[in-house]
This record gives structure tokens, sequence and C-alpha cells, in this order.
């Protein structure tokens, strides 16, 4: 702007100025709070990258673009081929690109303080920023929508405990996300295990749905706009078909569908209903661990924290059983930032590691956590992939908190048995 306003007429090198200043943002909306003109550069960036697309001057980048493919599809077998490839051999591939390349000695550069990264970044930098720290992560071997025969997207599945569920039961719609339902599927089903855990008859939409969040962050608004407005026709044709139970509850389990359900206006889909974390509802229920033994705990709040109702802290102490230590600071992933410009992440997982270890020192005196005695818990599917690189110079190992409670309240092999107790009576398939 500077520019433009102090020499005569426009040049292509500020669409240059214009990707980089977009590709800095994380989206994390944080600066708003502080700036004394309420100026929320997140929205900012987001209108910039929608500029960008519209005038075809954003610049392509195939983490993004490939990141995109997988969140855009909808049928279950593209689904699941590109989980495989994308995730499952892309994390163990930069993994092994990090066992690789750490004793050639290439890491050593800026390992210490990252590298300014103003402009575009040099080609042999950007594998390197890639694979500096390995993605330690376990993906289960299918979604769980596949193992309980719920990929059809004519039905509205209804899932529900025939021993705890009754007439009064509350009725709850659960919108599981791409990050709960297509990569870290074991969080969509410790959320609808301890849901059931409660009694409630859960409503899943049908189909592997986005939210449009991604979609519109990066800039593709038109994109992001359709997938809102047929989901929103999706919702008030279920809302419609199943209007024999009284749905006051939708719950989420990640922040950033969280931010975008809010948009869709539920209170005119199921009439009189909320937008509430899982994590916040079974504090209303009174769901909580006694205290673990041997394992305290350090806790992630997303940047889009899906815990809107209650303080995440609270939420985390009540629900383990114990105190609660937050750890603060981004963990580098912001959605696909992490894969596109990994440069960049890299200057906020720098800061996040100092963090990390803050934190276990406070805890146990340590530089690193060892045999279990430090877990760190987050509630944000993207920040999962993005706090496990961080598994080898700290010890920690990442998991959601429902997963926690899963298992500690069902017990090992948690997932097995409810998937087969569903199937036995436990899901009732509605045509759409």
């Amino acid at each position: 702007m500077y520019e433009e306003q102090t020499r005569r007429g426009i040049a292509f090198e500020h669409f240059e100025e214009m990707n980089d200043i977009a590709d800095h943002c994380t989206i994390c909306h944080k600066c708003e709070a502080p700036c004394p003109v309420n100026i929320d550069f997140g929205d900012v960036t987001m209108r910039m990258r929608k500029i960008l697309t519209q005038a075809g001057e954003k610049s392509f980048n195939l983490g993004s673009w490939a990141a995109m493919q997988f969140l855009n599809t909808t049928n279950p077998t593209t689904i699941r081929w590109l989980r495989k490839g994308m995730a499952d051999l892309g994390f163990k591939a930069m993994s092994f690109g990090h066992d690789l390349i750490k004793h050639t000695g290439l890491l050593r550069k800026n390992a210490k303080i990252p590298a300014s990264t103003t402009g575009k970044p040099k080609l042999l930098d950007i594998p390197i920023e890639m694979v500096r720290r390995p993605i330690r992560v376990e993906l289960p071997k299918q979604s769980y929508r596949t193992a309980l025969g719920l990929d059809d997207p004519s039905y509205v599945p209804i899932l529900r405990n025939p021993s705890k569920a009754d007439a009064d039961s509350d009725a709850v719609f659960y919108f599981p996300g791409c990050g709960s339902e297509r990569l870290f599927s074991d969080v969509g089903l410790a959320t609808l295990a301890m849901l059931s855990e409660t009694g409630a008859q859960t409503v899943l939409p049908p189909g592997y749905l986005c939210c449009g969040y991604p979609q519109t962050s990066a800039g593709q608004h038109d994109r992001g706009q359709q997938i809102t407005t047929s989901n929103r026709v999706l919702f008030h044709r279920v809302a419609n078909t199943l209007n024999y139970l009284d749905i006051k509850t939708v719950v989420v389990s990640c922040g950033t569908c969280m931010d975008q359900l809010l948009k869709y206006e539920f209170e005119q889909i199921f009439p009189g209903c909320r937008l509430l974390d899982i994590h916040e509802y079974l504090l209303e229920k009174g769901i909580k661990l006694d205290k673990v033994d041997g394992v305290q705990y350090l806790y992630h709040d997303p940047c889009h924290s899906p815990m809107k109702e209650y303080d995440p802290i609270q939420v985390s102490t009540t629900l383990l059983g114990q105190n609660v230590t937050l750890s603060d600071r981004c963990c580098g992933e912001a959605g696909t930032l992490g894969t596109a410009r990994p440069d960049i992440a890299n200057q906020l997982r720098f800061r996040k590691s100092e963090e990390l270890r803050k934190g276990i020192k406070a805890l146990t005196g340590q530089e690193k956590a060892t045999q279990g005695n430090v877990k760190l818990l987050t509630s944000c599917p993207a920040c999962q992939q993005g706090l496990s690189r961080y598994g080898d110079e700290t010890g920690l190992k990442t998991d959601y908190i429902v997963i926690e409670l899963a298992k500690h309240l069902l017990g090992d092999g948690w997932q097995k048995r409810f998937i087969e107790q569903a199937k036995q009576g436990g899901i009732e398939k509605v045509l759409l």
C-alpha cells in the first residue's frame, strides 16, 4: 500500500509481495485482541488470498493443492486411497527423510535460530525444512465410518447404546470434520464412544463432509461458500427427516470446524440448539477420571480453540481429575502451512519447542519426558499432527483429551469393543 501511495502506476511485483505477506499469516486471529484499532489480520489475510485467487495471481503450492484434493473429495474409495498415499505413506516418508538427512549434517543449518523467511525460499531449503522434524504417528488402518459400515451417504446414521439410551436421552448431532474423520479417526470414534457412554442418541451427517473453512482460509472463497451452502441444505433435510428427535446440541471435535459452523446458523436448522465441543459436553455430563498415577499432563490449546463456553484448562483439569498445565504458543502446523511453507512453520516450531521443554521442566525438573511421565494433550486434529513432530526432542506423546478419557474409562481395546457393540443393534440408518 505504501508503494501504491508513493509512486505512480502498479507493478506485478506487488502480487508477489501480497503472496509473501499472506503466506506468513497462520490465521490464528490472535493479533486482534492487542490491536488498538481492532484489525483482525487473519480476516485481512483471507481477503488478500481471495483477491489473489480471483486475479489468478495466487502462488501455486503442491502441498496445499494436494491437501485440498483430500478435503474436497467425498468419495469413500478416493478418500481411502488419498489417506493411505498422502497421510500414512507421506508421514512415514517424512520421518524416513529426517532420519536420512540428519546424518548428513544438513539439519544443523538454521537449527539454533531459524533463518529469515522474507521472499521465496531457496529450492534446497524446502526439503530440508520439510523433514527438520519427523511426524511419528500411527494412523488407524481405516476410518471409523468404514469400520462401522457408514460410508453410504444415502442414510443418516443414529448411534445409541440400547442399554443406556431411553426416551429421555439427549439427541446430539455430531459434526466430526475432516481431521477427526478422515485422518485421526480414533478422535471421531472416541467421541462416539463417550457420547454413547452418556446415553446420548448421536446423529451423524450422511457421508464425508468438510466444513469449508480450509477452502475459505486458502483464498478459495467461492468453493468455501459452496460447501457451506450445500452442508446447510443437507442439514435442513436431516432435520426434516428426523423431526421426531429433539436435537438441542450440535457437538464438534475440531476448533476450525467450530469457527466455521458458527456461521451455519444451526439455531434455524435445529431450533433452540447450541454448538458445543465434545469435551465441554462431557464436562456438563459429569464425566471425569480419577487421577492417573505416574502421568502429568500438558495441554496445548489450539489457536482455533473449540472450547467457547468454558475455560479450556478448567475443562481439561476437571475431566482428567488432576491439575493440567497450559503449554502456550502455536504448534506450527496451521492447517497446510506446515507442508506449504515449512520454512515459516519452523520459526513457530522453534518457539513451541522451547515452551514444551519449559513445561516438562516445571513438572518434572527434567529437560525431556521419560517413560511417559508427561503427556501432551490437545483438542485439534491439525495440532495433534503438528505436536507429534516434537516427540523425538521432548519425549512427549500427543493425544486427544477424549481419547485419553476413552482409554482410561473404557479400558484397553475400547475401539474394537465399541465397534462390535454398535454393530449389534446400536446403529439405526434412516433413509434421507
